[in-house]
């Protein structure tokens, strides 16, 4: 299906937290492109100072049960899903990650369950959504998203659309889908597979 679609329209992308590489692998569809990383490129990051901020990452996910350090190469992710309490665990990784980075001079981005240390350019969703409508010269684009980092790409699409880009927001509902998200969607789907329906039918 995502090969058909990107046979029809100027571009189908991915926009991932994940590597670009981990994303490309676990689709197997050459034909979309992946922005990986929230648009981070190589140039972007100084692996220095994630070197320097793993201990403190580190540090914090000792103090919740159940957390544990996702080391992306250019970030480093804190991933508390499998902690008892989740929301205290929210609270607790918040300020100490937080804590590391101002001391370190980087970005602190929440996601599903997750924070993640990025270097402060990092583009997030949203940069690389409005830096590819404009450098492609998009007349429309149509963006899906059931995260917490896709409200960026949301903002950046209504910002998108005063330049005169008609643009179709779509949220992904399931139990962990930002209710912001929810309310400033366009159009509503139910997991996945309603996300899978909708574009078969494109």
């Amino acid at each position: 299906m995502l090969a058909r679609l990107a046979g029809q329209y100027a571009i189908v992308a991915i926009v991932s937290g994940r590597p670009a590489q981990e994303v490309r692998s676990l689709l197997g569809v050459p034909e979309v492109e992946v922005f990986g990383l929230y648009g981070l490129t190589e140039g972007q990051a100084d692996p220095g100072t994630i070197e320097v901020a793993r201990s403190a990452a580190q540090a914090a996910a000792n103090e919740v049960e159940g957390a544990w350090v996702e080391d992306k190469g250019r970030s480093l992710a804190v991933h508390y899903r499998a902690a008892p309490d989740p929301r205290a665990a929210e609270v607790i990784l918040s300020q100490r990650l937080s804590e590391a980075a101002g001391r370190f001079g980087l970005a602190l981005l929440p996601g599903k369950m997750v924070l993640e240390l990025a270097p402060q350019d990092i583009p997030g969703k949203g940069g690389v959504v409005m830096r590819e409508c404009r450098s492609r010269r998009l007349e429309a684009c149509l963006y899906a998203g059931d995260d917490r980092a896709d409200q960026n790409a949301f903002a950046a699409l209504e910002g998108l659309r005063n330049e005169g880009l008609f643009a179709v927001k779509i949220a992904v509902r399931a139990e962990e889908t930002p209710k912001e998200l929810i309310e400033a969607a366009d159009l509503v789907v139910d997991r996945p597979a309603g996300l899978v329906r909708f574009l078969q039918a494109l």
